[in-house]
């Protein structure tokens, strides 16, 4: 039987890519001499992994890559880059008590940083039980997935600009993707500056904010680490104590930046060019804003009334205004479109304000964006489809499309996302009672709400759950297979679902 797909050229360009996150390996290795720690680490991590890409790159043939390549390639290269971001971890743990020296652990934080997850196995996160290389390469891990490795290959890379825009479509969060300029890899130029541009200005507020002496601690190292994480909404810290470690100035300039990492990126080009209309008026930012003031404003209140205990981190909600507002701004826009980031302890929180916590993880950030979930847009359109057909009953013969912004939605994209919406609930209760039974097979408890949330907060690409997984909880406890099974939810949460999966099916690779 003769393959469909031409495997050999999908291959070799996956070896393009890890040749890029070699190079990319030289921040962390800089980091490293900084500190004089892990040189050796980086070093050799640097070796294997452009040894690895340049064998790769061997393979590669006169065949050019159409649409199953493109699905292939977007597939196979996130977990393959997944893989070579273990080494470091594996290096560096090497002959310790580390929880990153066992090599499902490795896979499960390198997969969970590049798929801007933030959910973590490491036991005690600070710098002086890992190194500041290792720690920041965590940190690099995120911001590097974030706004999409293979859109940074299309940026660069000339062969790629071929199919550029069938591979960012595979690899771009939501249903649609946004053609700014003529030629799809000026595109991805201008959503990576775009995305670089935020990441610069956040880092420089942030340490502006420490030579100002509002925020001590954060120094020039914090504050490159967590933009590196607020701009993927990936939500990994060096502080073991997330961003409650540092002070409420921090946080209310951390928060706004949240929100714009969950906004479409191709509206803030426009905003550039001096096109504010289109920010405006578009349906899906208006329904993203929304939400975000809607739950805050519900969980503010909550807070108010005493939903959260007075707490050593984050401090007392109950009575204090501003406190209650901040916490509830912070942890909506952190959750809603999949940050992770945490000032409080939300697990310790009462039910009710956990189960607003829980309903807006569903929600999820925008295409375009770097947040994860179902997204805005799909909702909307689930929404109207609902409607759609209530009115349908009553009139069968009536024939209402489904408008969004003043256009008509193609009833195959309108299919499409009730199949993805319908697909993500199904994994979700299926990785929920796997979690539960396989607990109980070893013995490790965990109640129906632990199993739930760490289903969406992998799945989602959030990170945090509830319980003992909460914003500073660990999922060390875990037994391998169920970390094994969280890593293949990271990776196909992080692509979508669909053209992971449309990979294992017999019709990809049938001619």
């Amino acid at each position: 039987m003769k393959l469909r797909v031409e495997w050999r050229t999908t291959t070799a360009l996956v070896g393009t890519v890890l040749k890029y996150i070699a190079i990319a390996m030289v921040v962390p290795l800089a980091v490293s001499v900084v500190y004089m720690e892990d040189i050796w680490v980086f070093g050799l991590s640097i070796a294997v992994t452009g040894a690895v890409g340049l064998g790769l790159e061997r393979l590669e043939s006169d065949s050019e890559i159409g649409p199953a390549e493109a699905l292939l390639l977007v597939a196979i290269s996130w977990f393959a880059v997944a893989l070579v971001g273990t080494i470091p971890y594996l290096l560096a743990g090497y002959g310790t008590s580390s929880t990153l020296a066992h090599p499902i652990n490795a896979l499960f934080e390198s997969m969970s940083g590049f798929t801007t997850t933030g959910a973590t196995v490491m036991g005690e996160i600070s710098t002086d039980r890992h190194s500041h290389a290792i720690m920041l390469w965590r940190q690099l891990t995120q911001w590097l997935g974030g706004m999409g490795i293979i859109v940074l290959m299309v940026a660069i890379l000339p062969e790629l600009a071929v199919n550029g825009a069938q591979l960012m479509k595979t690899e771009a969060p939501g249903p649609d993707l946004q053609k700014l300029t003529p030629r799809i890899a000026e595109t991805a130029r201008v959503l990576w500056l775009v995305y670089f541009g935020f990441t610069a200005l956040l880092a420089m507020l942030l340490y502006g904010l420490h030579l100002g002496g509002f925020a001590p601690n954060m120094t020039a190292y914090n504050a490159i680490a967590h933009a590196f994480s607020t701009l993927p909404t990936g939500g990994f810290s060096p502080e073991s104590d997330s961003i409650a470690a540092f002070s409420a100035t921090v946080q209310w300039v951390i928060i706004p930046f949240m929100v714009v990492a969950g906004t479409n990126f191709a509206l803030f080009w426009h905003l550039l060019d001096g096109d504010i209309r289109t920010l405006l008026e578009d349906v899906e930012f208006r329904a993203y804003a929304g939400a975000i003031a809607v739950l805050t404003a519900i969980l503010a209140v909550l807070l108010y009334g005493g939903a959260a205990p007075p707490q050593e981190l984050g401090g007392t909600t109950a009575g204090n205004a501003e406190n209650a507002f901040r916490q509830a701004a912070f942890q909506i826009g952190s959750l809603l479109n999949s940050t992770g980031f945490a000032t409080s302890d939300f697990a310790q929180w009462s039910p009710a304000a956990q189960t607003l916590l829980l309903f807006a993880m569903f929600i999820g950030g925008s295409a375009g964006s770097t947040g994860g979930g179902i997204k805005v847009i799909r909702w909307l359109v689930v929404i109207k489809s609902v409607r759609r057909e209530l009115f349908r009953t009553a009139r069968p013969s009536a024939v209402k499309p489904i408008r969004l912004g003043g256009y008509v939605i193609d009833e195959d994209v309108v299919r499409g996302i009730m199949a993805f919406t319908l697909l993500y609930f199904v994994l979700f209760g299926v990785a929920t009672v796997f979690f539960v039974v396989d607990s109980l097979r070893v013995g490790y408890e965990l109640s129906t709400l632990e199993a739930a949330g760490a289903a969406i907060a992998t799945l989602g690409n959030i990170g945090p759950g509830f319980g003992s997984l909460g914003p500073f909880g660990s999922y060390a406890a875990f037994p391998p297979e169920t970390k094994l099974v969280m890593v293949f939810l990271m990776w196909i949460g992080r692509l979508e679902i669909v053209p992971v999966l449309a990979v294992f099916t017999g019709a990809f690779w049938k001619r």
